[in-house]
Order: structure tokens, then C-alpha cells, then sequence
């Protein structure tokens, strides 16, 4: 068993570093944000969970009968985020808002593409790759999601519901990078390694543009 999520850890740490800089990440989890940019975030966690299935069942299929283990895993990682949009909706009406106004729009430009370049990777590049979007993104919910709920469920006064994507998130996705270490670890494959790691990098900057495109007033 090799050691690359350590690897893994140790190469995309600058681009994480100045992911967690984003002014809106910062002022999110001290609370510091009006309730129309918690809005505006959720709704664009909305436009990029809801192509969490589609993506898991598309990378899925690119595999490699070599990688069989791989799609083993990905058939667990669908169930577990089967859905999970559907909470993101419930939050936006527990904030006042109205989810149906939401669920047939478009994206920001920079959800889109960063949408687009996942599709696009596991399409035309690494299907392997994927699983820097995964470590992005869960990696996160481990850092913020739970602090940041609860930060500003005090300042917004608002509801327990209309946190239940960003709380259940933050202690859902420790089991999760639990899980997501050991299918690196097993990953021994050079390109396969590359491929996760720049789609990392790469993934930091394009979910970091999420973040930059939510309004802070």
C-alpha cells in the first residue's frame, strides 16, 4: 500500500492555502456574512451537488476493469450523496427563500465551470482524476462546514433547518476522508496519482471562484 494521500496532502498544499484565504470563505465561518450571501451560496452548492451522482456514475463507468475496487467504491459514495441537494433546497425555504425559484435556474459562470471541467476530465482526460475534486471539496466540508454553520446560525438568527446541508456535511465528510485516505492509499498508478493531484490544484482554484462570485452585500 503506498502512501499518497500524504503525497497528495504535501502537493496541493499552497493552492489550499490561498483557497482558504477567500474573503468569503473567511468572513462565512466567523459569521460575518448578510443572509442574502448565505443564500447565494447555497444556491450555488445546489447547482454543482446536484451533479455530484451524475459525476460519481459517469467516473464510474471510465474505469478500467483493473480498477474494479475503485468502482466499488464510487457505487458507496453514491449512496452515500444520493440526494444531498434536496437538503440544500430545504435550507434556502428555511431561510425565507424560494427553492422552486432555484431548482430549473442557471449557475454562476464559475459553477459552471467548474462543473464543466470535472465532467470534461473524466470525459476526455483521467476518469481517476475525479477524486481531486472529491479530497477539494470534502476536505473542505471538514475544515468549515460545521464551525460555519453554527457561526452563523448566531449571527443570521436563524434555524436550526436551515443549516442541515452545511452541519450534517461537516461531521459526515470526517468518516468520509477517512474513507477517501485509505482508496488513495491503495492508489499506485504514477498517472493516476498526477491526474488526482492536478485536478486538486486545479479544483481549488475553480471552487475558489464559487466562492469569489457570491456577493458579500
Amino acid at each position: 500500500m503506498s502512501h499518497f494521500f500524504e503525497q497528495l496532502q504535501t502537493e496541493t498544499q499552497s493552492a489550499r492555502e490561498q483557497f482558504l484565504q477567500i474573503e468569503q470563505l473567511v468572513r462565512g465561518a466567523s459569521g460575518d456574512i448578510p443572509l442574502a450571501s448565505y443564500i447565494a451560496y447555497l444556491v450555488q452548492a445546489y447547482h454543482h451537488v446536484k451533479h455530484t451522482v451524475p459525476l460519481l456514475m459517469a467516473c464510474g463507468s471510465r474505469l478500467p476493469v483493473e480498477k474494479e475496487w475503485l468502482r466499488a467504491a464510487i457505487a458507496e459514495y453514491i449512496e452515500e450523496e444520493n440526494g444531498h441537494q434536496e437538503w440544500i433546497l430545504n435550507d434556502i425555504k428555511a431561510c425565507g427563500g424560494d427553492p422552486e425559484e432555484y431548482r430549473y435556474g442557471m449557475p454562476n459562470p464559475a459553477t459552471e465551470l467548474m462543473v464543466a471541467y470535472a465532467y470534461d476530465t473524466i470525459q476526455r482526460g483521467n476518469p481517476v482524476g475525479f477524486f481531486g475534486m472529491v479530497l477539494v471539496l470534502e476536505g473542505t466540508s471538514v475544515q468549515l462546514a460545521t464551525h460555519a454553520a453554527a457561526t452563523m446560525r448566531e449571527s443570521l438568527n436563524l434555524p436550526e433547518s436551515a443549516f442541515s446541508y452545511l452541519s450534517s456535511h461537516g461531521s459526515l465528510d470526517i468518516s468520509h476522508m477517512d474513507f477517501f485516505r485509505s482508496l488513495m492509499n491503495r492508489l499506485e498508478d504514477k498517472d493516476d496519482q498526477q491526474a488526482v493531484i492536478h485536478m486538486a490544484n486545479m479544483m481549488y482554484r475553480l471552487y475558489g471562484d464559487v466562492f469569489r462570485s457570491i456577493p458579500l452585500n
